[in-house]
């Protein structure tokens, strides 16, 4: 008898177990370029983390920094195609598929947050039916700290950068090379500490930052806070995939990523700071351009604007336009 309850009860437990539906966990993927403690990928980290908290662990996104899942140029196009769900990209890199993505890295054209921030809203519609059309969400966006000249000489002019190696991870880095008469070599972010170590770098334009990500203070002594753009980081979703998602799911993602993009402005000023002053503990000057270098410096950047526009065309113009409203 006592058999037969054992059993009759184990058989109920598992019917009932049976007839309860499971959580079903999603997991996702990020795709991002960045060290892990870049502010970038820190503040992707904490969207992470409010998405599983916000969802009760239903919705779990991996954060792959450092290029580990895929190499930067290729984080877009494996978001577009599934190979990852989301990812983070450096929008000036992909100029040459779209000059749209490329107007946050024409120098001196937003050299603020706020002028960089009001060029985003003006960019943004743009970007969201591009990305669309590309079976691709544009979910935030954050600007980099203002960009400045790391000279392993000091510099006066632009043509003190002349025959120097200069890193161009951008089509508009590479065209302010040529500008300069500077020699330009391709090396994305997680390859510049080498690069900068083996002598393949002598120079380049970035962000304090990035200087710090880099250790360039090591390898490089001077920076010049030209202050010449702010180019933005764009997280993306892979469309189907974020359809495939319930609507609470959906709203809960949404909600994160319109709280990363404040976050991350607040972290972009903040490590711009932080980051001088470190690149200073290190031993790297932080020189204020002369009025040489600004004026040389603002006449590249005029080249560069009507350069761009020739190639964005009326789309190009009209973004311009409503930027400077």
């Amino acid at each position: 008898m006592k058999l037969s309850m054992k059993l009759l009860t184990t058989t109920a437990l598992g019917s009932l177990l049976a007839a309860t539906p499971t959580l079903a966990q999603t997991k996702w993927d990020l795709a991002a370029a960045y060290p892990p403690g870049n502010f970038h990928t820190q503040n992707l980290q904490q969207f992470a983390n409010d998405v599983d908290r916000a969802t009760s662990g239903k919705l779990k996104i991996t954060i792959h920094s450092n290029a580990s899942l895929f190499k930067a140029p290729e984080i877009k196009r494996a978001v577009q195609t599934g190979g990852a769900q989301m990812g983070e990209i450096l929008m000036v890199n992909y100029q040459n598929e779209w000059p749209i993505f490329g107007a946050d890295g024409v120098p001196f054209l937003a050299d603020s947050y706020d002028s960089a921030m009001k060029l985003y809203a003006a960019q943004k519609p743009l970007l969201e039916k591009k990305l669309g059309e590309q079976g691709i969400m544009l979910l935030y966006a954050v600007p980099w700290p203002p960009q400045g000249i790391y000279s392993k000489k000091p510099i006066s002019s632009a043509a003190d950068l002349k025959g120097s190696k200069w890193r161009a991870y951008s089509p508009a880095t590479a065209r302010i090379a040529e500008l300069v008469g500077a020699q330009p070599v391709t090396v994305q972010a997680a390859e510049l500490s080498q690069a900068l170590a083996t002598g393949v770098v002598e120079s380049y334009m970035s962000s304090g930052s990035t200087g710090v990500d880099t250790k360039t203070y090591e390898y490089i002594k001077n920076w010049y806070d030209t202050q010449a753009w702010l180019p933005k980081n764009a997280v993306l979703i892979n469309k189907k995939a974020f359809d495939a998602l319930d609507k609470p799911t959906q709203d809960a993602l949404l909600k994160a990523g319109r709280e990363a993009e404040v976050r991350g402005l607040e972290l972009s000023k903040k490590t711009n700071t932080d980051s001088i002053e470190q690149l200073k503990k290190g031993g790297l000057v932080v020189h204020q351009p002369s009025p040489q270098l600004k004026a040389d410096m603002k006449k590249v950047g005029d080249t560069l604007l009507a350069e761009w526009l020739k190639s964005a065309g009326a789309e190009g113009q009209a973004l311009i336009d409503a930027y400077r409203k």
